[in-house]
């Protein structure tokens, strides 16, 4: 079995996980993800992050220890970065398999272990600086990143080879063998991957960020401000891509996206749309010849065929939104409700924005819309509703809006 090395004595171990579970219970997941961990060898021998027992990922990581000549049970040290149960729903098999190990986290990390885990021995709580000397001149450095995306979460810094261990940050969805099914464990580096396949895995970071990290983006801004010293010439991320050679690429990726979050996002629109019988989508098809006419491109997402996921990542990096419902027995259409609770659960804030949609025998959608958007700080332009078929002259008028919102978006 190949050895994927990021130095001569550091390893990455990967399991890819095909399932149709949903991550995090919530989010599709159809090209798969990774769980990647990290063995470095000193006189000691540290992991760093674990996995759960999900589509053989235990077995995944064995295999890969195993063709190092190791084993779970000669770890000393086992480093939990992040204590989300993807990174650690293993611990208590894995402290079974080798009770000899030693588990280290933030002060915050160790509560989960005692309370999620009932593992009450054999902890070490980190603070930011600390050091973990393995031996042969190999030591680690702990730096705590509150927030991304948990309270207690860490990045282990090993400083010989340049490899910042971040866990959950600057990750992404997508199996690493995804392209290629016979040998589904191959390849794990950035310079293993095609332009094309690097522009899916550009996508996946994108939907997985604005999924999982987006609500925290200020703090995704403070931990780079804090690693800035750091000669960072890998990163060795918990899910997707092991970028060593162009680590800069991802840190600056996940920058760019946090600042959609400050009203920096692109220039263009996310039409996102719901219909009973067609009358909505005879305005929204207005709309977008306006935008066309404007030429600012645009995503065109409709629910509730459309997973939440998707429309998630479009809209919180676009500039502009078209939200496009009838009212449901006198309010908002259920699936359109159900994507502006995801928007404020998420924080997609500063968002200019037309609202439209036709009513059957009576409106009522515009007072749970203003109540739901009041939090999202959004610019409207002035929305339309129309009772069945739109007129010409409510096409007109829809044609307009859209002409407006797109100006106002290349402005």
């Amino acid at each position: 079995m190949k050895t994927h090395a990021i130095a001569d004595f550091i390893y990455c171990l990967h399991a890819d996980i095909n399932s149709p579970d949903l991550f995090e219970g919530i989010w599709p997941i159809p090209e798969g993800v990774s769980l990647n961990c990290y063995a470095v060898k000193g006189e000691k021998i540290a992991l760093i992050d674990l996995v759960r027992d999900w589509a053989d990922a235990p077995g995944q990581l064995e295999a890969d220890l195993s063709a190092l000549g190791l084993d779970f049970n000669v770890v000393d040290y086992l480093i939990l970065n992040h204590l989300e149960p993807d990174h650690s729903g293993w611990l208590r098999a894995f402290r079974e398999r080798n009770p000899r190990a030693e588990i280290i986290a933030t002060a915050k990390g160790i509560n989960l272990v005692k309370s999620f885990y009932k593992i009450e021995t054999g902890l070490r709580a980190v603070k930011d600086g600390d050091t973990l000397d393995l031996g042969n001149g190999k030591t680690l450095q702990f730096f705590e990143t509150p927030n991304i995306h948990w309270p207690e979460t860490m990045v282990t810094w090993e400083p010989l080879s340049g490899t910042l261990f971040p866990c959950d940050a600057f990750g992404s969805f997508g199996a690493l063998g995804v392209f290629d099914r016979e040998h589904p464990r191959s390849r794990v580096f950035d310079d293993e991957f095609t332009e094309a396949e690097h522009a899916f895995f550009e996508k996946e970071t994108l939907r997985y960020y604005a999924n999982i990290v987006s609500s925290f983006s200020s703090f995704v801004e403070r931990a780079v401000q804090k690693l800035g010293g750091l000669d960072i010439r890998c990163v060795a991320p918990s899910h997707g891509l092991v970028w060593r050679k162009n680590p800069q690429t991802i840190i600056q990726r996940y920058l760019k996206y946090a600042s959609y979050a400050k009203g920096n996002a692109e220039k263009e629109i996310s039409v996102i749309w719901g219909s009973m019988y067609g009358s909505t989508k005879e305005g929204v098809d207005a709309v977008i010849r306006g935008i066309e006419a404007e030429g600012v491109p645009y995503s065109l997402h409709r629910v509730p065929d459309e997973n939440v996921s998707y429309v998630l990542a479009d809209a919180y990096k676009s500039s502009g939104i078209v939200l496009a419902m009838p009212t449901y027995e006198y309010a908002m259409f259920p699936p359109m409700a159900y994507v502006l609770d995801i928007f404020r659960r998420k924080h997609i804030t500063g968002k200019k924005v037309l609202r439209i949609g036709s009513w059957g025998w009576v409106g009522g959608a515009k007072k749970e819309y203003d109540a739901a958007m009041e939090s999202l700080k959004w610019t409207g332009i002035e929305p339309l509703e129309w009772a069945g078929s739109a007129t010409p002259e409510e096409l007109k008028t829809l044609e307009e809006r859209g002409r407006e919102l797109a100006k106002l978006i290349k402005t």
